[in-house]
């Protein structure tokens, strides 16, 4: 007996994975809401929504519900997130040209990494053994190296905001005097700056990769009788 397309469909949407990317929709929007009247739980609340990043991951992989659908709103959901936190900080230091700059080299590479997926017809973003960048693929083959690079970024991204004045001004002035007043903070931050580091090369080595990845198809397609 064929199974209902309908019945088919919402499965995959009640997927756990799927529910717990709802959940971080829910929280990305209440912390949002509340991010100027209430910074600490803006913090907690944008925090939790990344952990679950990789619980929804752990379970789709624990529950064998790993989904085209998740995937998609599970990078979605990422990529919106930290580009509103980053909008927000271009707005608070100066020059917030560095923070939309961020913004714009986050979303070009990793669009441009999902098409070229697409054309290369694999099945994940995050296959790149043939890649010949030694970085490039010890950030992807190496789950907790990759965790690591992403925490740190958001954890830097939170930690900017938290610590931004009414009238704050460049962010290496707003880190150097919050450095001077706490160790533990000044430990952190250069912590999480190797993380965000090695997080913004590898964008790039991804926007780069994939744009050779576009032009050699069309280079081929060309080619063809």
């Amino acid at each position: 007996m064929a199974k209902d397309p309908k019945l088919g469909k919402l499965t995959v949407y009640l997927y756990i994975p799927n529910i717990i990317g709802y959940i971080r929709v829910l929280m990305n929007v209440v912390a949002f809401a509340l991010c100027f009247s209430n910074k600490k739980l803006f913090s907690v609340l944008y925090f939790l929504s990344f952990v679950c990043d990789g619980i929804d991951g752990w379970c789709a992989r624990k529950f064998n519900q790993v989904s085209t659908f998740g995937a998609v709103l599970d990078m979605v959901t990422d990529r919106i997130s930290t580009a509103c936190l980053l909008v927000i900080l271009s707005q608070q230091y100066r020059p917030g040209l560095v923070f939309l700059s961020l913004l714009a080299l986050d979303i070009a590479s990793h669009w441009l990494q999902m098409y070229s997926t697409f054309l290369l017809g694999k099945a994940s973003h995050k296959d790149v053994k043939d890649s010949s960048s030694w970085l490039f693929k010890l950030y992807y083959g190496n789950r907790m190296f990759m965790a690591f690079c992403c925490v740190a970024c958001e954890v830097l991204y939170i930690i900017l905001f938290l610590i931004a004045e009414p009238h704050s001004e460049s962010v290496i002035d707003v880190l150097l005097h919050a450095a001077k007043q706490s160790f533990l903070l000044s430990a952190l931050v250069l912590s999480v700056l190797f993380g965000w580091a090695i997080k913004q090369a590898v964008n790039v080595i991804q926007m780069k990769t994939a744009a050779d990845v576009c032009v050699l198809y069309d280079i081929n397609k060309k080619q063809k009788p």
